[in-house]
């Protein structure tokens, strides 16, 4: 697989502070603690600047220039219990204004924990990228943690309990790398497409 250049660009606090450059972008959203920081870490193959292991730690919406040519968006993740609900506000605010007004974002990415049912926040973000018309693709983390057989029937659960066919849930694991190829994949074909 090729390996791609990645470069840490910005953090945006502030509607003010977006990049200004015309590039397509892919976001990638998820509860906190789903595995985020992990699945960005595997997919370029090294540790990337400004990406936290710490749950509820990302505060901003962290934006990596890749082949200098589009973005990668690591968004806040959602739901985490210790951020008040000032910066909960704030940060749902920034996000929403973010995926409503971006004639530059190509796809998202939407984590879940494939170990867990979806919750009632996971299943409100899936239907809400679904309203915005925007194209997404679920990705199931730490796919590695379930027996053969227990992930596929959890794979095919989740995506009914989601209204998607199994072939439109990927499961990942960022320590086995499956799904590695598939995901960029994807990536690759809704910048193409964008």
């Amino acid at each position: 697989m090729a390996r791609h250049k990645i470069e840490w660009e910005r953090a945006v606090h502030t509607r003010e502070q977006f990049p200004k450059e015309k590039w397509p972008q892919v976001a990638f959203a998820g509860r906190s603690n789903v595995g985020k920081s992990s699945l960005l870490n595997q997919i370029f193959d090294h540790k990337l600047a400004g990406v936290s292991q710490t749950p509820g730690k990302t505060r901003s919406v962290n934006f990596y220039r890749v082949d200098d040519k589009f973005f990668m968006v690591d968004l806040p993740g959602y739901g985490y219990a210790k951020v008040s609900k000032v910066e909960r506000h704030k940060f749902s605010s920034l996000i929403g204004f973010y995926l409503e007004n971006n004639t530059c974002l190509s796809g998202v990415v939407h984590l879940m924990d494939m170990r867990h049912p979806p919750t009632r926040l996971d299943l409100n973000v899936a239907a809400y990228l679904k309203d915005l018309g925007m194209g997404h693709l679920v990705v199931l983390t730490k796919a590695d943690k379930l027996a053969r057989g227990a992930g596929h029937k959890q794979h095919r659960e989740m995506a009914r309990q989601l209204g998607r066919s199994p072939d439109e849930v990927l499961p990942f694991s960022a320590v086995d790398g499956r799904g590695t190829k598939e995901l960029w994949t994807w990536i690759l074909a809704r910048i193409k497409g964008h």
